[in-house]
């Protein structure tokens, strides 16, 4: 179909105007109305060109609109688009497999035992399957604890369960009453967290835990609180439970999951966001000796592995490997926050691989510089009132730090 024959575009006045009628406002949306991209650019409606350096909050891993990303969905949407999960479909065996081993990457090929992965199509309900498995393996397998600890500051989702594991207040006191069996501790105290699992014996059956908690600032945890979280986790018959929504599949470079960075092995792991290259794609991945406690029945999802997702998140783990792309994160995010700490007005860079932030100086708004970033031709984004947040695609190359080191000097 011809541009001219689709009939002209809406301009972004009316586009605003009919959403503002008819979509829900749960978000504070920027005035820009993008229409196509490639690779680490985007364009809006009017022609302006954007360097992204969000990527749709992580999830898109291979920039926008990757050939071999978007051939593979097409391919698959001219054969079969959705089918019911009753029944086996191309493809999915292979990628749960690939998943596997992935996250069998530091085992020795002769110790690896299966993981086992149920598809979703959001992270928040990869973790509500993790939640769920974690309490049914307690009942099936352990002593049948049904608390789950999670840190202060952390975000696993906006479902009600997510959001109850969610330690934010501020996020969660409008949505009262929440489901129960969730405990809070702060990130990277043991005496804290071994007082937790003290003061209820028998009572926990996982530990959930990002890695480096995105939503509120990229902060990571240090090597020895996640050692001893997995070590009190198996002492106390729990299961230690990491959300990677956000740093899985190579946001961090070297590796493809974040928990391989801090010497620690998870029972559980969410993935979701980077996995299918911005194409809706979750799961919930579990060694095969917990993923047992699960029965037909237990759980479902009426699109979770659809055709679609399956060709999408194929084709990204492909590309990811054959474009060199861990060892280019790896670099370029040395790289970024490396340029990032020579910028005057920034006071600390924080993060791992492609996943950094940057605090500003006090008096230097984060938000107007994410509204100024736009005119300067920016997708930045902010986590708090002085914090930058940086999750471009991973084809980031050191050519476009040096645009946004250029140019974000004249936006604090």
């Amino acid at each position: 179909m011809t541009e001219k024959e689709k009939g002209p575009l809406m301009s972004l006045e009316e586009t605003q105007s009919l959403e503002s009628t008819y979509v829900m406002h749960t978000f504070a949306r920027k005035p820009v109305k993008l229409a196509e991209g490639r690779g680490m650019e985007v364009r809006d409606d009017e022609g302006k060109t954007y360097v992204d350096f969000i990527a749709g909050v992580g999830a898109d891993s291979l920039g926008h609109c990757h050939p071999k990303v978007a051939g593979a969905i097409a391919e698959q949407a001219q054969r079969l688009i959705h089918v019911s999960n009753y029944y086996y479909i191309e493809g999915r065996a292979e990628l749960s497999k690939k998943i596997s081993d992935l996250l069998n990457t530091l085992v020795p090929e002769g110790e690896r035992t299966p993981w086992q992965s149920f598809y979703a199509n959001s992270g928040a309900e990869a973790n509500e399957c993790a939640t769920k498995l974690a309490r049914l393996w307690s009942k099936r397998y352990s002593h049948g604890g049904q608390n789950i600890v999670t840190l202060d500051r952390s975000f696993h989702g906006r479902t009600l369960a997510t959001l109850a594991e969610t330690a934010q207040p501020a996020k969660q006191e409008l949505f009262r009453p929440l489901p129960g069996g969730f405990l809070h501790t702060p990130i990277n105290d043991i005496p804290a967290l071994e007082q937790m699992f003290a003061d209820h014996p028998d009572g926990i059956c996982g530990i959930l835990i990002e890695p480096i908690q995105g939503e509120s600032g990229v902060h990571p945890c240090t090597p020895e609180f996640l050692q001893a979280a997995e070590r009190l986790a198996h002492e106390n018959g729990a299961l230690l439970m990491l959300d990677e929504v956000q740093t899985g599949i190579y946001r961090c470079g070297d590796y493809p999951f974040a928990f391989q960075h801090f010497g620690v092995t998870p029972d559980i792991v969410s993935i979701a966001k980077g996995i299918a290259s911005g194409f809706p794609t979750g799961l919930c991945a579990a060694r095969e000796s917990v993923a047992r406690a699960f029965e037909p029945g237990d759980h479902g999802s009426t699109f979770g592995g659809s055709c679609l997702a399956i060709a999408a998140a194929s084709a990204t783990l492909a590309a990811i490997e054959e474009e060199g792309i861990a060892q280019r994160v790896t670099e370029v995010g040395a790289y970024l926050r490396e340029r990032l700490s020579q910028i005057e007005g920034i006071v600390e860079v924080r993060g791992l691989g492609l996943m950094v932030a940057a605090e500003l100086a006090e008096g230097i708004v984060a938000s107007q510089v994410v509204e100024r970033g736009l005119e300067a031709g920016l997708l930045l984004n902010f986590t708090g009132p002085h914090t930058l947040r940086f999750l471009p695609p991973l084809v980031c190359s050191k050519a476009e730090v040096d645009l946004l080191a250029e140019k974000l000097p004249g936006l604090l």
